[in-house]
């Protein structure tokens, strides 16, 4: 029998690798204590529970964090127009610190000295987990069994840990015929290894769970008011059927019904890893990717142009902090701070539409609105004077004149210079 070695609490999925994880460190002498946390995702918790439980599992944590998921991790990314590599709406990336505040809080409640995860030895998720549990619990210790030689060497891969799971009786949903991994939560759904791994293989057939084929999706749009106060969406409306939602919870909820049934949301990507690889993704973001493209709107509305390009800078910023690992870190807490205090004015609401695949954009108003009809129009002059135009143009082209001027006495340099070699050439022949 192994040697005792302590309590560990696991961040457990019930997955194929988390179940594994689970009977092998059992194996290797430690209390095992599972967490689940409730996300979003769609999950037979009661299920979960007595699987950990029949597995080994010491405890078990099932932790509702899905409210705070997206009051405080999701509508961070929201006011922030978060976009990784231009395209990817970080929906595993934000999950990841929200999981681990909770994984150290039941580690320090059960006095335990170790936290577990599935994470894999190549990817960012080990990366994620463990600087917030070190940011949060700094004498904690880390088992990550992928990193682990005596893990890895005997499991070089998913085919490997599913023959273990059958040989001690684990169940697992993955089937050497579906290798894919799955990672879910309320925000979207993510897609790698496995065939996808090849980028050119198109997602297979019934790979997507949470939006629906756009060319099958309904003939009829549904058209959207969304409320924002400070950034932040606070009231959603269907103008069809007149149906609201308010919570923040039950609004993204709702926004990812209507954006799922018009398959909105979906994403096959290659990025570039923070551990230096590139990978392959396929993701689902119905909700966010409404919610991304209506703040985009209303923030452009009622924001001051130099104050938004200051602040799409640090939205970029924020967004490779995220998917990096370092949401609990101070330059992160900062630029969220700063973000925060960009969002004051962004307050409206914006009408849009959802149909095939695509957001809409139909109109917008906002009592915070810097855009001035009458200054703008083209049928009245407004408190404006056209011939101030001119002096403008003139001061910004003066740059332009003498960059082009230089531009010129090197270029008439270079063929002068071009026109004595030839004519020296000539006459020494």
């Amino acid at each position: 029998m192994a040697e005792r070695k302590g309590t560990v609490v696991l961040a457990y999925s019930g997955g194929l690798d988390t179940s594994c994880i689970l009977v092998w460190l059992k194996e290797q002498g430690y209390d095992v204590v599972a967490y689940l946390a409730n996300i979003g995702q769609n999950e037979d918790f009661v299920a979960a529970r007595k699987k950990a439980l029949a597995l080994g599992a010491k405890k078990v944590y099932i932790e509702d964090i899905s409210r705070e998921f997206v009051e405080e991790f999701i509508w961070p990314a929201v006011q922030a127009n978060a976009l990784y590599e231009d395209r990817y709406l970080l929906g595993t990336s934000l999950a990841r610190p929200c999981i681990a505040r909770k994984l150290v809080e039941i580690a320090q409640k059960e006095g335990a000295q170790y936290v577990s995860h599935g994470a894999t030895g190549k990817g960012n998720d080990q990366v994620r987990f463990e600087l917030s549990c070190y940011a949060l619990c700094p004498g904690i210790k880390v088992i990550a069994p992928w990193r682990l030689p005596e893990f890895y060497r005997r499991f070089p891969g998913r085919r490997e840990l599913m023959g273990y799971a059958e040989e001690r009786g684990i169940p697992v949903p993955v089937t050497p015929e579906t290798p894919w991994s799955m990672d879910e939560n309320l925000m979207h759904v993510s897609y790698e290894a496995g065939v996808l791994e090849n980028p050119k293989n198109p997602a297979p057939p019934g790979l997507y769970t949470k939006t629906q084929d756009p060319a099958t999706a309904p003939d009829t749009p549904d058209t959207l008011e969304i409320e924002f106060k400070k950034g932040v969406p606070v009231k959603v409306t269907n103008a069809a059927d007149g149906v609201t939602r308010q919570a923040a919870l039950e609004l993204f909820v709702y926004l990812n019904e209507i954006a799922g049934k018009h398959g909105v949301g979906r994403i096959d990507i290659v990025e570039n890893r923070f551990i230096g690889m590139k990978s392959r993704g396929i993701y689902e973001t119905p909700a966010g990717t409404i919610l991304h493209h209506a703040h985009l709107d209303i923030e452009a509305f009622t924001m001051d142009r130099e104050v938004r390009k200051i602040k799409q800078g640090l939205a970029l910023k924020f967004s490779e902090l995220v998917y990096n690992g370092f949401w609990h870190s101070p330059e992160c807490e900062f630029i969220r701070d700063c973000i925060s205090r960009s969002q004051e004015p962004v307050e409206g609401n914006v009408r849009l539409s959802v149909f095939k695949g695509q957001v809409y954009i139909l109109g917008r108003e906002s009592p915070q609105s810097l855009y001035n009809e009458e200054l703008v129009s083209m049928n009245v002059q407004g408190d404006y004077e056209p011939a101030d135009a001119t002096g403008f143009i003139n001061i910004n082209s003066l740059r332009l004149k003498e960059y082009h001027r230089l531009q010129s006495k090197s270029q008439r340099r270079g063929d002068g210079f071009v026109m004595g070699r030839l004519l020296q050439v000539k006459w020494n022949h």
